[in-house]
């Protein structure tokens, strides 16, 4: 095998892996098990908790910290937690995330 064909394995095997995460939809109902999580502060209602309700979050144009509502943004939020809320970048998984996004996006 000469470098540049393995160079171009590398790269198509790259670009497909990256394509397939980034199709990755995630699945609603396991958002919604991995939300139970989320419930202790934050409702789906409209219901006023510790933390602000996500009901219609992704119809907001924006987060309370001022950035536009995106799957990156909330992604972003979750990972590192904002004044009371805790980070939880080591508590779920990239997979829970993604579910969970999913659900949001139903509510």
């Amino acid at each position: 095998m000469t470098i540049r064909t393995a160079v171009s394995a590398a790269l198509s095997l790259a670009l497909a892996s990256s394509l397939a995460l980034a199709q990755k939809k995630g699945d609603a109902a396991k958002g919604k098990e991995v939300f139970e999580q989320c419930a202790v502060c934050h409702s789906v209602t409209g219901e006023k908790k510790m933390g602000p309700t996500l009901k219609g979050l992704y119809q907001k144009e924006k987060l309370a910290n001022g950035q536009k509502v995106s799957d990156a943004s909330i992604t972003a939020m979750i990972n590192k937690g904002k004044g009371n809320m805790p980070a939880f970048a080591d508590v779920l998984t990239a997979d829970e995330k993604t579910d969970l996004l999913a659900y949001l996006k139903t509510i």
